[in-house]
């Protein structure tokens, strides 16, 4: 078990949730995972090796990582939230034509957040950046 995932596994049995078997593969599957999964592409991944996982119960567990802040809810308009395991400073480049999500590093625009907070008098917490355009796969199709 790499690092990261024991540290998530010992952080939730700390705060009293017994790690299943299904739990303990849909944390595993995020944290292993580049995709940004969807909750149904999560369910269909693991389904085949565990009779009783239900798309409600990707659900509930993705719900409670989020509270114990072991991942992250990527919501971009289309209904369909995006999780993510990776909680470093990082940013997203979005394909407008398949939906692919891919992580890109860039030093923190921590004076944006300073901005804000002096213009609009917010506590700023954090914040979350995307570009949009089309993957090279979509591209190469259109080309």
């Amino acid at each position: 078990m790499d690092d990261r995932l024991q540290q998530a596994v010992e952080q939730l049995r700390s705060e009293g949730v017994r790690m299943t078997p299904q739990r303990y593969a849909i944390l595993e599957y995020l944290m292993k995972s580049k995709r940004h999964p969807t909750a149904d592409e999560i369910y269909r991944a693991l389904s085949p090796h565990y009779s009783s996982l239900s798309v409600a119960t990707v659900y509930n567990n993705l719900k409670l990582f989020i509270e114990a802040g072991l991942v992250r809810e990527l919501t971009y308009g289309d209904d369909s939230s995006r999780f993510d395991a990776d909680l470093s400073d990082h940013y997203h480049a979005i394909c407008e034509k398949c939906g692919a999500i891919v992580d890109f590093e860039h030093p923190p625009i921590h004076e944006v957040e300073r901005e804000a907070e002096a213009r609009t008098g917010f506590r700023i917490h954090g914040h979350r950046l995307e570009v949009y355009g089309i993957c090279p796969a979509c591209a190469s199709m259109q080309a």
